[in-house]
């Protein structure tokens, strides 16, 4: 692997102080980190590469404000574009320079897998190639990153959109994995018709790719397997967090306002196709929330009567939901 070579950001971060990672680690399937680029004091960019995928990706790390210690990971996923679009949680807030710079967190974020739902898919897609994201999350990346950051263990997981669903999933998938879990404007169930079609617009409508690739066709048992709503039990003992807007314009939905921001699918489209998918959303998620109730599984819940798909939100749900977050992680 490449070194890490930069100016030293402490004498008591290990990580940096010797310029290399803790560990060259190589996972038994042979997934493994090639190469490691600091970027800054605080900042790195890994490079993973998955045995499942057979592929390489980026993965940008935020190192906590003190690194004396082991410290927990909060795994921060982007959108349906995954990050290799200008909808990115660096691109469009300041939650991880800004908010999280003097948290004691490593910080993880992803680049890859756009239109995918970050999910293991059944086939190879012509258009969006090998998608085997519940495998990268569950098994591969996470012993990687402890290893290479020397962490203690604790993980949280926040996304938005459509990682608003990977969230949910991965907790249900991998009991114990993820202490807490935040899911802002995600649409948590699929194995009913209204559900797929939203992942049909996403993969199929915007992607290019072919969902049938993912699941199997809709008489597959594969699409009930893996939705977190039918699952929803197996989320249980996972600390929550879970929002979403009505659709309805809201305070940064005034264009040319001082509050507005582009959303997912720019600002011209924002009122529009942002206030039907945030419609959807919150149909999704007050199902999700039934059953969650049904089952007598505790969730902190904000259900805003104003807001479509767009960031503005999102930056305002991560710093709502932070509590949850913290608690989860220990911090």
């Amino acid at each position: 692997m490449s070194g890490v070579g930069a100016t030293t950001a402490s004498a008591s971060d290990p990580i940096i102080d010797n310029k290399k990672l803790l560990a060259d680690p190589v996972a038994p399937d042979g997934s493994k980190i090639t190469k490691a680029e600091m970027k800054d004091d605080r900042n790195i960019r890994l490079y993973v590469y998955s045995a499942a995928m057979d592929a390489t990706y980026p993965i940008d790390v935020q190192r906590p404000a003190d690194a004396s210690v082991p410290r927990p990971v909060l795994y921060l996923l982007n959108g349906a574009g995954g990050g290799q679009d200008s909808a990115s949680w660096v691109k469009k807030t300041n939650i991880v320079g800004g908010f999280l710079g003097d948290k004691n967190v490593n910080v993880v974020q992803p680049i890859g897998g756009k239109w995918s739902y970050y999910t293991d898919w059944q086939q190879d897609d012509p258009e969006l190639g090998r998608n085997k994201w519940t495998t990268f999350f569950t098994e591969e990346l996470p012993p990687l990153i402890d290893a290479a950051l020397g962490t203690n263990g604790v993980n949280a997981i926040a996304g938005i959109s459509t990682s608003g669903t990977t969230v949910l999933q991965l907790p249900e998938i991998k009991p114990g994995l993820f202490k807490a879990a935040a899911a802002y404007s995600g649409c948590a169930q699929f194995a009913d018709p209204v559900g797929r079609e939203f992942m049909r617009l996403t993969v199929e409508t915007w992607g290019g790719g072919k969902l049938e690739n993912m699941y199997g066709p809709e008489d597959s048992p594969a699409w009930t397997e893996n939705d977190p709503v039918v699952n929803a039990e197996k989320l249980r003992g996972t600390d929550l967090y879970i929002s979403t807007g009505s659709g309805l314009p809201g305070q940064y939905d005034v264009l040319n306002g001082e509050h507005a921001l582009p959303g997912a699918y720019g600002l011209a489209n924002q009122l529009i196709i942002g206030g039907v998918i945030e419609a959807g959303t919150q149909y999704c998620t007050a199902n999700l929330k039934t059953k969650l109730d049904s089952l007598g599984i505790p969730a902190t819940y904000n259900f805003r009567a104003t807001g479509t798909h767009s960031w503005g939100y999102w930056n305002d749900e991560f710093l709502n939901s932070w509590p949850v977050l913290a608690r989860g992680l220990g911090i």
